[in-house]
């Protein structure tokens, strides 16, 4: 376990505690066979997804400076602060995470596998899990809303038994940092700077002035309108699902901010390129994910952060990555 006190929705601890299936060798390309659990899916529908314009669609953000980071000390340990202006050159960056369809081509075409797959297993959120696995796989020490669930990865997102059926266009999770590494390497990308990622998420909302906590402004409900997916009702034990989700939902799901960029905030935290400075071998995520929710874990916002290790793996850890600007 992480010798921190982590918060629900970031950190489902470590794998060194938990039970493990024998790993698989450790090459990651490891021949073309598709997962079983895509075997439910027509495969040529997975590659229709993966490559139509509105998943494959990037913005270009131009060059421009803006107030990264806030002066929020809700999680000082973060290191948020203090608001700094920042200058950034033009990049091009997915209008959306990376899906499961998007995935699942990049793995028929080379093979790849997964860090989830090779160690055997990833943390599931247990409400999301079936009795029977909810009882038998390990409770997460001092976290017991995550089960370490041997089996889960990117295909099989609840473990044994679950699929992506009717999940094609929702974003990819299990992924590690090693992963979204790889896939952006095929796709002719890289893992986005943290600074990047959060003046694309802002949409410009913060290149004038600092403290913007979302795209749309500073409230996280806009007019009454849920603008993101995140944990609502009381934690852990009921999500109300008043923005519609139970999970993760599709990518597209919601409007664009100012630049083009759909779901920056909530849905899956999303891997950056940066090391988290003093913070030995993470590296940094941001967005948050579907499991947030402000009695316990307020990083929904554009200028939090948290870090992981470059082979963690949740069932909430996902991917956007950018591009040369064209």
């Amino acid at each position: 376990m992480d010798d921190r006190s982590p918060d629900p929705c970031c950190s489902a601890g470590r794998r060194e505690a938990m039970p493990s299936a024998d790993p698989a060798p450790a090459t990651p390309f490891a021949g073309s066979a598709a997962p079983a659990s895509l075997a439910p899916l027509p495969l040529g529908d997975l590659r229709d997804i993966a490559s139509s314009p509105q998943h494959r669609r990037r913005v270009t953000v131009p060059a421009g400076g803006f107030w990264m980071g806030s002066e929020d000390r809700s999680y000082p340990e973060d290191r948020e602060g203090p608001p700094r202006f920042v200058e950034v050159a033009p990049f091009a960056i997915d209008a959306y995470a990376v899906c499961n369809a998007r995935y699942a081509a990049f793995v028929l075409e080379t093979g790849y596998r997964s860090d989830a797959e090779r160690l055997g297993g990833s943390f599931v959120f247990a409400p999301d899990l079936h009795a029977g696995l909810r009882s038998t796989s390990a409770e997460v020490p001092g976290l017991p809303w995550w089960r370490y669930v041997l089996g889960a990865c990117w295909h099989s997102p609840e473990g044994p038994g679950s699929t992506l059926e009717g999940r094609q266009e929702h974003p990819v999770v299990h992924l590690s940092w090693r992963d979204a590494a790889a896939l952006a390497t095929w796709s002719g990308g890289r893992l986005p700077r943290e600074a990047e990622w959060e003046y694309a998420a802002g949409g410009g909302v913060n290149s004038v002035e600092a403290g913007h906590p979302f795209p749309w402004g500073d409230e996280l409900e806009q007019n009454g309108e849920q603008r993101c997916n995140v944990f609502q009702g009381s934690f852990p034990e009921r999500d109300s699902a008043l923005d519609a989700y139970r999970g993760t939902a599709p990518v597209g799901a919601y409007a664009a901010n100012g630049y083009g960029l759909h779901q920056v905030i909530g849905n899956v935290w999303e891997w950056c390129a940066d090391p988290f400075v003093g913070r030995a071998s993470e590296r940094v995520k941001k967005g948050g994910s579907f499991l947030c929710h402000h009695s316990y874990c307020r990083r929904y916002r554009l200028a939090a952060r948290t870090s992981g290790r470059e082979d963690d793996t949740a069932g909430n850890l996902g991917v956007r990555l950018v591009y040369p600007a064209a």
